[in-house]
C-alpha cells in the first residue's frame, strides 16, 4: 500500500507573479476579474456562454505569465479539455495558492486548474478531476552538487540546509525528516538562496527546477534527477488535478470524459506539455483513481 502524506500542504506555497495579466492570445484565455457565483449547472451555463472562469496560480511550468500572456502546461491541458466541450473561451483569473480555494468556494471563477495535489483535506472542501499530473521532487545545489544530496535522505544525513517554498509538500518531507529548513516566497528565490550561500539545496517538485534551469541556464545551479521521496518508509507518491466546486458535477464529469484521453495519450500529452519541461515521467499513472487519493492512499 503507498499512501502520500495527509498534512493539508500546499502542493507550493506563496507563488510569484500572481498580479496582473494580459490577454492570452494564442490559447484563447483572457483575463477576467470574477467568476459568477449563481447556482445551477456550471457546465450548461459555460456551453451557452462558449466560455468559462478558471482560477490559475502563478508558478512556472504550471501556470505562469510571460510578456503579458498567461502561459503554462495547465493552461494547455485544460484550453485542450474544454475546446472539446464546445467552451473556446477561458477567462483566467490568477491569484496567489491560498486563494484558489476561497475564490472557487465564493464564486470568483468556476475551477481551478493549478495542477493542485489531491489531499484527503482537500477534498472535503472541493472536487478533483481525474489526476492529470505526476509530481516529482528534486534539489537545486551550487554547481557540482558539492554535498552529494540526491534526495533528502541524504540531506538530512549530511546536516544541509534546504529551501522549502512555504507551505508546499517539500517543506512537510523536510519537518518529517528534522531537516535544517528555510522557507522562500517564490521558486526564485528558493535559486537566489542557492546562489548566495545562504542554503545547500532548494527542493521543489522536478518539474519546476528543471524548467527553471532550462529558462536560466547561465545560472551557477545544478539540479539532481527528480525522484520519490520516501517518509517512514512510504513513497510519498503526489497526483495533482483540476480542481471544483463539490455541487459541479455534471462539469466535473464532462471534464474528466475530455481530460482523460489526454493525459493517458503519451504523444497527445507531450505535444501539448512538453514546451513546459514536462515529460512522460510527469504523467500520472492511468490505474490512479480520485478516490483513492481522497481516501489518503493509492492501491
Amino acid at each position: 500500500m503507498i499512501t502520500p502524506l495527509t498534512q493539508g500542504f500546499s502542493r507550493r506555497g506563496f507563488l510569484a507573479g500572481a498580479a496582473g495579466v494580459g490577454l492570452v492570445a494564442a490559447t484563447g484565455f483572457t483575463l477576467a476579474g470574477c467568476g459568477s457565483s449563481d447556482s445551477g449547472n456550471t457546465l450548461q451555463k459555460a456551453q451557452d456562454a462558449g466560455k468559462i472562469t478558471v482560477g490559475y496560480a502563478g508558478e512556472r511550468p504550471h501556470s505562469f505569465k510571460e510578456d503579458g500572456t498567461l502561459t503554462g502546461a495547465a493552461i494547455a491541458i485544460d484550453s485542450a479539455a474544454y475546446k472539446e466541450l464546445g467552451i473556446d473561451e477561458v477567462e483566467g483569473v490568477l491569484v496567489d495558492w491560498g486563494g484558489l480555494i476561497p475564490g472557487l468556494k465564493a464564486g470568483r471563477f468556476d475551477a481551478v486548474s493549478a495542477d493542485m495535489s489531491i489531499l484527503p483535506e482537500r477534498c472535503k472542501e472541493v472536487a478533483f478531476s481525474t489526476p492529470t499530473f505526476r509530481y516529482t521532487t528534486a534539489l537545486m545545489t551550487p554547481p557540482g552538487n558539492p554535498m552529494g544530496l540526491m534526495n533528502l535522505d541524504d540531506a538530512a544525513a549530511k546536516g544541509a540546509s534546504v529551501a522549502v517554498m512555504a507551505g508546499a509538500l517539500e517543506s512537510g518531507y523536510c519537518d518529517k525528516l528534522g531537516i535544517d529548513k528555510t522557507s522562500v516566497d517564490t521558486a526564485q528565490d528558493g535559486m537566489d538562496a542557492v546562489t548566495a550561500g545562504r542554503v545547500d539545496a532548494f527542493a521543489l517538485t522536478g518539474v519546476s527546477l528543471h524548467y527553471m534551469k532550462k529558462q536560466q541556464p547561465d545560472a551557477p545551479v545544478d539540479v539532481t534527477p527528480s525522484f520519490v521521496q520516501v517518509i517512514d518508509g512510504v513513497p510519498q507518491i503526489s497526483g495533482g488535478a483540476a480542481t471544483f466546486r463539490q455541487g459541479d458535477t455534471e462539469l466535473v464529469d464532462a471534464f474528466n470524459e475530455k481530460v482523460r484521453p489526454i493525459v493517458t495519450d503519451k504523444e497527445r500529452y507531450l505535444s501539448l506539455v512538453s514546451d513546459f519541461g514536462f515529460s512522460e515521467a510527469e504523467m500520472p499513472d492511468p490505474d490512479w483513481t480520485t478516490q483513492a487519493f481522497c481516501d489518503g492512499k493509492l492501491p
